[in-house]
């Protein structure tokens, strides 16, 4: 398939072969995405305050090879794009073959208003099986579909005890089929890899994409139709699942600190949970020191300049909205700006979003431009 494709961008225009190829969406077969106009709700959010627009923190541009070089054409971005990856990858630790037909099995069915939930049990690496809550809204489908990551399942259903955290029930209630994680093994302080070289952040990504195969398996799911959207710990899984996923055609993630910063004591990718995994060396848990000193990839990452814009940048063309709080503050789109730019060299506006609040916690506000977000990405009909 991606053969032909290729053999057809060859054949046509540059304009036809830019369209094409967007709509190959990064040639994983993806979500053809459409440049609609925007919902008057959620238009602003896809523009900088005038403080910060056209504005970047100064870090190298994802936009420059390795040797230098600048990226000005959709092929040169391809090239430079699975560059990125393979860098963080060789960081973190390679995924190993995501699975085609991960396990499913379903149990006790609760119907909760237009919803029916459902616990299941999920293959999300080979013969490893987790506990995850799935809810279908009532009706025809197929429907699009959101992935819900957090610490436990049931918090993202409105089970839990923290409020506002309830994204796969809300979005259950306005028509997708969401499939809520937790921890694997039921502590985030403590996931096992298997591997001592695979960071559990990268490990944390790799269950969500095979969560995107339970969902797209599923008669009630528009495969080409799924999300991702994460809250803080759940942020930071849901974006770096995103990123180096491709088929995951939108994401949202709350509050995950977008860059790192070593003065936020929640931003916190150099603790052994996330990135800092290390075989030689423990550091107890706070902010890095010289006392307690970064470790794992995360102090190679840092060493090396690297920075979480490249991760960002990954998900061009396909769009995201960083719903901010105290750990994203609205000088975030300094960071942000990068992956505007990427997106400006592929002729696209409209893909990068951020609302902002002053606390850590979700607000009614900012859900609810979460789920007008995902709305006008997912709900309408692919092409």
């Amino acid at each position: 398939m991606r053969l032909a494709v290729s053999l057809v961008l060859s054949a046509v225009g540059r304009k036809t072969r830019k369209s094409l190829w967007l709509c190959w969406l990064l040639w994983g077969g993806g979500w053809a995405l459409a440049e609609t106009s925007l919902p008057e709700e959620i238009r602003p959010y896809f523009t900088a305050p005038a403080e910060w627009k056209g504005k970047t923190d100064g870090r190298r541009s994802p936009l420059l090879f390795s040797d230098g070089r600048r990226v000005s054409t959709e092929q040169e971005w391809r090239q430079r794009r699975e560059e990125i990856r393979q860098t963080w990858m060789n960081y973190m630790g390679a995924w190993p073959a995501l699975l085609t037909q991960p396990r499913l099995e379903r149990g006790t069915t609760v119907q909760r208003e237009q919803v029916r939930q459902i616990e299941v049990i999920v293959e999300l690496a080979t013969n490893d099986f987790h506990r995850a809550l799935l809810l279908i809204p009532d009706g025809a489908g197929p429907f699009p579909a959101v992935v819900v990551p957090f610490y436990d399942p049931e918090t993202s259903v409105g089970q839990g005890a923290r409020p506002l955290r309830d994204f796969g029930y809300q979005l259950a209630k306005r028509g997708f089929v969401t499939l809520s994680l937790g921890s694997p093994g039921g502590d985030a302080r403590k996931p096992t890899t298997g591997r001592i070289d695979w960071q559990p952040l990268s490990y944390l990504a790799y269950l969500a994409a095979n969560a995107h195969t339970v969902l797209a398996q599923l008669p009630e799911v528009d495969a080409a139709r799924i999300g991702i959207v994460g809250h803080s710990y759940g942020g930071k899984w849901a974006m770096f699942a995103a990123c180096f996923y491709d088929k995951f055609a939108c994401g949202v993630w709350s509050d995950p600190g977008i860059a790192f910063t070593e003065n936020r004591v929640s931003v916190n990718y150099w603790e052994p949970w996330y990135l800092g995994q290390d075989e030689k060396r423990q550091r107890a848990p706070g902010l890095p020191t010289a006392e307690n000193p970064r470790t794992g990839a995360y102090a190679r990452l840092v060493e090396a300049n690297h920075d979480l814009h490249e991760v960002q940048a990954l998900m061009a063309p396909r769009p995201f909205l960083v719903s901010g709080g105290a750990e994203d503050p609205p000088r975030r789109w300094l960071t942000l700006n990068h992956s505007v730019e990427v997106n400006a060299v592929l002729g696209l506006t409209a893909r990068v979003a951020m609302t902002n609040r002053p606390l850590h916690d979700p607000s009614e506000e900012s859900n609810e431009v979460i789920y007008q977000f995902l709305e006008h990405f997912l709900r309408a009909p692919a092409r």
